[in-house]
């Protein structure tokens, strides 16, 4: 493998070639993981397209948008549709002011053939979720005065556990009880078939 071509002389090294193909690769999809894409999703209305629906489509773009993802919104026309293109671009405007909490206009709506688009692009970049959250809650219990651990120390009572041993050795007093009762129960069923064979 040539290292330095213009150096006098050329510099060249001897290397296992599948080797630094195998490195050259994970390097590639280490960088390719490392990379945020963004995905465009896309709400599909038309000028015809009633408030209640659009509705549902507009909380979804709220959630895509929530999550980091860009939005499309497309009206599409049909017919004599496409000479109302106020129509088109009034919702449009509805559906941006309602998002525009979430969201700021990346490409402001436009015709292209027989359909308008708008382009709503997130407004804050997600935060990512906390993967070290764990470690951090014992640093902060830690940081409790004295004091405050004494007191929830001595609010914590040990004898509720020591009462639930002690019904604990209660139950095997009963038990003898009830088997005393079981053998009573086939005496009285042998005086019984006595009585019965004597009659």
């Amino acid at each position: 493998m040539e290292i330095a071509a213009n150096a006098d002389p050329p510099v060249v090294k001897v290397i296992d070639m599948g080797k630094f193909l195998f490195e050259q690769t994970k390097k590639e999809r280490l960088a390719r993981k490392a990379q945020t894409k963004i995905e465009v999703k896309e709400i599909r209305l038309r000028p015809k397209t009633n408030v209640h629906h659009r509705g549902f489509k507009v909380e979804d773009a709220r959630r895509w948008l929530e999550h980091g993802m860009k939005v499309r919104v497309t009206i599409k026309f049909r017919g004599r549709e496409i000479t109302y293109p106020e129509i088109a671009l009034e919702d449009l405007k509805e559906i941006a002011e309602a998002l525009k909490d979430v969201s700021k206009i990346e490409a402001s709506p436009s015709m292209e053939g027989k359909s308008m688009t708008l382009v709503l692009a997130p407004d804050k970049p997600t935060a990512k979720k906390p993967e070290a959250a764990s470690p951090e809650k014992p640093a902060v219990q830690t940081e409790k005065p004295e004091a405050a651990l004494k007191a929830e120390k001595s609010e914590t009572p040990a004898k509720p556990e020591k009462v639930a041993v002690k019904a604990e050795k209660v139950e095997p007093t009963a038990k003898p009880e009830k088997s005393a009762a079981k053998a009573e129960a086939p005496a009285k069923t042998e005086k019984a078939a006595k009585t019965i064979k004597a009659e």
